[in-house]
This record gives C-alpha cells, sequence and structure tokens, in this order.
C-alpha cells in the first residue's frame, strides 16, 4: 500500500494545523529577537532557526494544499513590529530559544507519534533531528556563556536502595524524605518554564496596547510567581538551589514589537503546554506535598487559560482547528 495517498486522519490535520500556527507565532517572536541581538554567536544561532522554520513552513502549506485543506491564517508580517525599543536582552532571547527548542521537541515527537502516512512520519521526523540541533546549540552556547542553570547535583550512593517504610510518601511538615532524582525532572523544568512566562508576562504588559491584554498579562505574571515560590520553597525545604530570575534581562520599554493577538497567543501557549509538564509532575510525584502542589497548579493554570480563552475569542483572534462533521447540521441542510 502507497501509504502517501492515505487521507489524513483527524490526528494528522491537528498535528500539522498545531504545528503552523504555533510556529508562525514563535517565528514572528525569533525575527524580531534576531532583529535586536548584538552578540554574533547568538544572533547565528536565531538565523538558523528563521531559516529552519520557512524550510518546514513550506512543507506544511504543501501539506494542507495538496489535501484541499484551507492554510491556517496563524501569525505573519501584521503581528511584528521591527524598529522598535529593545525589550529583551541578548541572554534572554538566548534562553527564549532554548525554551522554546524544549517545546518544539516534545511538539514534534507528539505529531510523530499520531502519523501514519510515510511522508508525515518523514516530516517530523526531519523536525526532530532540526529541533535537537537547535537543542545542542543552545545549551552549548549557553553553557559556554555562563548563562545555563544546570539541576541540581546529587552524590552517589554505595548501593540501590529500596522503599522501606510508607512514611515515604509524607512530605508535609517537614517530616518527609528528601526529594528524589526523578521528581527533581519535573520540579526543574516547571520552575524554568514558570520563570520564562512570568518574564514575558512583564515584558509583555509593559507594551501591550490593550488595557484588557495587560490586565490579563498582570494576572498571569501574578500566577506564575505563585508558582515559582511554591516549587522553589520546595527545593529551598532540601537545601536545594533555585533557578534565578530573568526579570532583569527586560527593558523599560513600552514599545510593543509585537500585535496584540500574539502576545496573548503567546502567553496562553505557554500556559497550555505547563500543563502537560504539570501533568507529567504529578503522575510521577510520591511525596504529599508534590502531589498537592501540581493539582493546585494544575488548577490555577486551568483559570488563566479560561480568561484566556474569553479575551482571545472576544477580540476574534482566535483560529478554529478543524472540526469533525456536524452530521444534525449536515441532515438539516436537506
Amino acid at each position: 500500500m502507497d501509504t502517501e495517498k492515505l487521507k489524513l486522519t483527524s490526528s494528522e490535520i491537528g498535528t500539522l494545523w498545531g504545528e503552523y500556527v504555533n510556529g508562525t507565532a514563535i517565528n514572528v517572536v525569533n525575527r524580531y529577537m534576531y532583529s535586536i541581538i548584538e552578540d554574533g554567536a547568538i544572533k547565528a544561532i536565531f538565523n538558523d532557526a528563521i531559516k529552519t522554520f520557512e524550510k518546514q513552513k513550506n512543507q506544511l502549506v504543501t501539506f494542507f494544499e495538496k489535501e484541499g485543506f484551507p492554510v491556517p491564517i496563524g501569525f505573519n508580517e501584521s503581528d511584528l513590529f521591527l524598529g522598535k525599543q529593545r525589550l529583551f536582552s541578548d541572554a534572554f532571547c538566548l534562553n527564549y530559544l532554548h525554551i522554546m527548542t524544549v517545546h518544539g521537541l516534545l511538539g514534534h515527537s507528539t505529531s510523530f507519534s499520531v502519523s501514519v502516512r510515510k511522508d508525515l512520519r518523514d516530516f517530523y521526523d526531519s523536525c526532530d533531528n532540526d529541533a535537537k540541533r537547535m537543542y545542542h546549540q543552545t545549551i552549548e552556547l549557553l553553557l559556554e556563556k555562563g548563562l545555563f542553570q544546570r539541576d541540581p547535583l546529587y552524590y552517589p550512593y554505595d548501593h540501590p536502595q529500596f522503599v522501606s517504610s510508607p512514611d515515604f510518601k509524607d512530605g508535609l511538615l517537614g517530616k518527609g524524605r528528601t526529594l528524589t532524582a526523578t521528581e527533581i525532572i519535573s520540579i526543574s523544568l516547571n520552575l524554568k518554564k514558570s520563570i520564562m512566562a512570568k518574564t514575558l508576562s512583564i515584558a509583555f504588559s509593559q507594551v501591550a496596547e490593550s488595557k484588557e491584554v495587560r490586565k490579563f498579562l498582570t494576572e498571569s505574571e501574578k500566577t506564575a510567581d505563585g508558582q515559582i515560590k511554591a516549587f522553589a520553597k520546595i527545593l529551598q525545604a532540601d537545601n536545594l538551589p533555585v533557578p534565578k530570575s530573568l526579570e532583569t534581562e527586560v527593558t523599560i520599554s513600552t514599545d510593543s514589537p509585537f500585535s496584540d493577538r500574539l502576545l496573548m497567543y503567546q502567553m496562553g501557549f505557554l500556559f497550555q503546554v505547563a500543563q502537560t509538564y504539570h501533568g507529567a509532575g504529578l503522575a510521577t510525584a510520591m511525596r504529599t506535598d508534590l502531589v498537592t502542589t501540581y493539582e493546585g497548579t494544575i488548577i490555577q493554570n486551568l483559570m488563566v487559560t479560561k480568561n484566556w480563552f474569553n479575551v482571545m475569542v472576544k477580540n476574534n483572534w482566535l483560529e478554529q482547528p478543524p472540526l469533525a462533521p456536524n452530521r444534525t447540521e449536515i441532515a438539516n441542510r436537506k
């Protein structure tokens, strides 16, 4: 069977749609950052990222057109205002690209895992390789410049050990055991992503044109800050280091380089994708206080995304993904 002649499934068209819209949004931010970056090495990586997405975008458009689906609007020149005052430092730009690359790795892997057609599998395999290359490049440069924040270090045990008491799950009131290495994985990732979300909320709230958007961004900043403090408290209780904040990497500019629609979409993207990492953390948590923290964080993010959805719909900013056929509506057309 020629798998490339198979029609796209709902999952396949859904991943293509998501890759296009998310990719065009991040590409607009990357293009602005490229225009303000002064460091040659950082600028070169952004140039690679922009060219890589243009290649991927052309392939995505070909998939849509070949299958007869409309190409999403996504984000474009109308959302980018070049020549504006500098909003971010070079260091923040590099950190941003690294975090977005981490999201890209997860997104491409998910898209690959639900694709049946060989041309789609080959495409996402290529996207994954591109993201891995970018991941290597961003980490190497962050390390070279002393900007990469490594996770807490653990010291080796003499031999493997087994859990010997139900108290292993008790992390409340200081009675429980210290954090496991497997629990640190999600705590560290969630902290770094919350720090990025808080920093972008601060930056975007300075430049947003709409009062409604500024209000949402101020509230999302408070939510991210609360989550940072909750996870930092858990690390500090075990005398473990907390990643440093990035707020000082934002200038005092009030000159927006992006449309309000893009500002909102970027924040919605971060809070929605964060749910995946919070869910993974909840699934692996073996301490009561961690479970409680993740549950609270997930509920908080649901409230943020609810408010985000309302603002996006009210302003006609939320592009609709492809829908399943409404059989009742079709039948009523007769």
